[in-house]
């Protein structure tokens, strides 16, 4: 009895329609871009398949370590040993040996700044369940999964070539906004462009973000390379009221990173802006009611919806009204009874939750009778072999 009904409706929009030649034809061999404030995803590129994250996994372990600083677990003062295992990591390092007593706080630097891989196993070792690097990446994995990183898997604590140590580049992006608004406090850190941890290394001081002096708004978040991986980028940047978060890999250059991620802002920045789709609380649609004292309920959205739409364009955008219906009452006002789906052209589609807007009581007793005389009435004139 019970089927998938759509409906059709045509929001009007201030901008939209998208001209054809706005797409980013990227030479990254997967690329994700959304806009924080819409939810608006601009580009996306084998954006779901688990690839060699290389040093921008180190993310992670800096939400594992935020966390454990917001529950009291560690201090920024609190000083942590290095074991041997931290010590023997190659790559990029704090330069760090067994004699050290280094503050968590220089530990976050190092592994941001300078992606110290020493580093990340020190804070590895010191919030692991068993103490050891391996059992800190299986929380890793377990807390990636609870965060809604389905495609990420960690074998170790700092993006060293594994190849069972995968993620994607949607889950970067998730984990990097995670970062950015869960953490405010800590978040300036990833736009600081220089770090001399104790007089070492004096050549190996500076942030290898290529954005944070291009002038373009950009304030995190780490790189990475390595011969499997390529060379990527988890960046973000903000210029007004708007922020995006872009993600790269497989790149062939250092250089190459630098201008396709730099290309990457400008285009998101420059050739979109925002739209209002729906003003919460607006009916846009009806749903059939099944038993109810009414016959149908208004759809409407909990928040006001605002998308991004090209700024060349035409001025409407189609969106779908989809439920599963009629809906069965009672109906309460506020509950999810369908989704609004909507593209616009160019753009992967955006699916928002409905809700109703009016309550609707089960019907009594007459209600009943004569929903079951209209069905009995719609089965004789479908004739024997009708369903409903």
């Amino acid at each position: 009895m019970l089927g998938l009904i759509r409906l059709i409706a045509v929001l009007i929009l201030s901008a939209a329609l998208a001209s054809p030649g706005q797409a980013f034809d990227t030479s990254a061999k997967s690329a994700f871009v959304v806009d924080v404030g819409t939810g608006t995803v601009l580009l996306a590129k084998n954006a779901d398949e688990p690839l060699p994250p290389a040093s921008m996994s180190k993310l992670m372990t800096l939400y594992v370590a935020f966390e454990a600083l917001r529950e009291g677990r560690l201090s920024m003062s609190e000083t942590l040993s290095v074991s041997q295992q931290a010590m023997s990591y190659g790559g990029s390092t704090m330069f760090l040996d067994t004699t050290d007593k280094v503050t968590v706080e220089d530990l976050l630097r190092g592994i941001i700044v300078l992606s110290g891989n020493d580093a990340c196993v020190v804070i590895a070792e010191a919030l692991s369940p068993d103490g050891t690097e391996a059992g800190f990446a299986r929380f890793m994995t377990q807390r990636a999964q609870k965060m809604g990183m389905t495609n990420s898997t960690f074998t170790n604590s700092n993006g060293w070539p594994n190849a069972d140590h995968k993620m994607s580049m949607r889950d970067l992006a998730l984990l990097a906004r995670r970062i950015i608004e869960d953490f405010p406090e800590y978040y300036p850190m990833f736009a600081e462009t220089e770090f001399a941890f104790d007089g070492r290394a004096p050549q190996n001081t500076q942030n290898r973000n290529p954005l944070l002096k291009a002038g373009i708004g950009a304030d995190g978040l780490k790189t990475g390379h390595t011969q499997a991986a390529g060379y990527g980028l988890v960046g973000s940047a903000k210029q007004g009221d708007r922020r995006v978060i872009f993600v790269i890999s497989g790149i062939d250059s250092a250089a190459k990173r630098a201008e396709e991620a730099a290309n990457l802002v400008n285009w998101a920045f420059r050739q979109f802006s925002e739209a209002n789709v729906v003003k919460a609380g607006t009916e846009i649609a009806r749903a059939n009611v099944w038993m109810g004292m009414q016959s149908s309920v208004g759809l409407t959205t909990a928040d006001d919806i605002r998308t991004l739409v090209p700024v060349l364009g035409g001025n409407e955008i189609n969106g779908e009204v989809v439920y599963t219906g009629p809906v069965r009452a009672p109906i309460a006002k506020g509950d999810q009874v369908a989704e609004l789906l909507f593209a616009p052209e160019g753009l992967p589609q955006m699916r928002v939750p409905l809700v109703a807007t009016d309550d609707v009581a089960r019907g009594g007793f007459t209600v009943r009778l004569k929903t079951v005389a209209q069905l009995l009435l719609a089965r004789l004139q479908q004739g024997p072999e009708g369903a409903l």
